[in-house]
């Protein structure tokens, strides 16, 4: 392996950023850290490209000078697993990373587990296997160690090799439509940003309480949004959704009673308490939360038309040789059994593959 290259100061992303210039294939991984904060705080950018591997020091000044290479319509980037790592970009420098080809992707469109590691695809493809030592590094720290840098090199290292191989399955097998049309969905900014008046549906189980319940927890999850973003801090560490579901459920009127629900925070403040009890003072009877949610539950003979669909799936990919998951995950299954029809399997490569028999099964 080639020893990585250090960049922690201007020049040298600047240098960086003219090595990839004229690249047409560009390696990326991300470091960062989540567990104390709402927004990713990214630690180290990982690239490789014409047998060089560089890792960015990111908490030492900006990525604006990388930002056109990595989103040169010319070069394609190389990720696995992308959406966090192009998350947290995007999060520091308003761009997103493209053309990407997520390598978990395309595996999953030449048969292996959606959900495939980085690891294990590259101990199946290439034989090689990864060390796992650093995968609860501290990556804010400094100095990082040889191994901690070792460790973040691999994960580009091998990219280009893994892309090529699953390249040339998709083309025998004739998906590269399938990887590129879902890797094309990665490059859309609304993924990273989302609306927070839609944070509601982060909530699981919402469905399940009755209008009006319903209507003060979507108003709480929005507040509860708002509050983390301008806190930088975990959604949890405002409010957990198991307090959330309690207040909403039981509307207390004081602070001493909404210090007696199980779930709620003890450190909350006055101010906490005050915005939370208005909020539940105001929240509105909203009559759209008659309609039925994601996670509504489905009567039994939408049960047996969802185990129906399920079972035309299972067919179907074992004619293909991938995981059904890959076709219609059995959460779309329970929404069409249910009436919706604003699914993936309906839409793009997959209403050819499955959509349409997921249609013809629910005539």
């Amino acid at each position: 392996m080639p020893d990585a290259i250090w960049v922690d100061h201007r020049e040298g992303v600047r240098a960086l950023a003219r090595s990839l210039e004229s690249q047409a294939l560009i390696g990326v991984d991300t470091e960062f850290l989540r567990e104390r904060t709402f927004f990713p705080k990214l630690c180290l950018l990982q690239i490789a490209a014409g047998g060089e591997i560089w890792c960015v020091d990111t908490l030492r000044g900006s990525l604006d000078d990388l930002v056109p290479a990595l989103t040169a319509a010319h070069s394609r980037k190389l990720l696995h697993s992308a959406r966090q790592d192009l998350e947290a970009f995007y999060l520091t420098t308003k761009r997103v990373i493209a053309p990407v080809f997520d390598t978990q992707i395309a595996a999953g469109c030449t048969g292996f587990k959606p959900q495939i590691g980085y690891a294990d695809l590259v101990h199946t493809l290439l034989k090689v296997t990864l060390p796992k030592g650093q995968t609860r590094t501290d990556w804010s720290k400094r100095p990082l160690s040889p191994e901690q840098l070792e460790y973040a090199a691999d994960d580009v290292l091998y990219l280009g090799d893994v892309a090529a191989i699953l390249d040339e399955r998709l083309r025998k097998l004739g998906r590269t439509a399938w990887a590129d049309e879902d890797c094309a969905e990665l490059q859309n900014p609304r993924l990273y940003e989302p609306e927070p008046a839609q944070a509601w549906e982060r909530l699981r189980g919402l469905a399940q309480l009755d209008p009006k319940p319903r209507a003060r927890a979507k108003k709480i999850a929005v507040w509860r949004e708002r509050l983390a973003r301008e806190k930088d801090l975990p959604r949890a560490w405002i409010i957990p959704d198991a307090a959330i579901f309690a207040a909403a459920q039981t509307a207390p009127k004081s602070r001493a009673a909404l210090a007696a629900l199980e779930a709620m925070p003890v450190n909350f403040n006055a101010g906490f308490a005050a915005d939370l009890l208005q909020l539940l003072h105001d929240a509105p009877d909203d009559p759209g939360d008659e309609t039925p949610g994601q996670d509504a539950r489905p009567t039994p003979e939408q049960k047996a038309t969802a185990q129906r669909l399920a079972k035309v799936v299972d067919a179907r990919a074992a004619e293909l040789a991938v995981s059904p998951e890959l076709l219609a995950p059995r959460g779309e299954l329970k929404a069409l059994s249910m009436g919706r029809r604003d699914t993936h399997a309906l839409a793009g490569w997959r209403r050819g593959e499955i959509g349409e028999r997921l249609l013809q099964a629910l005539d």
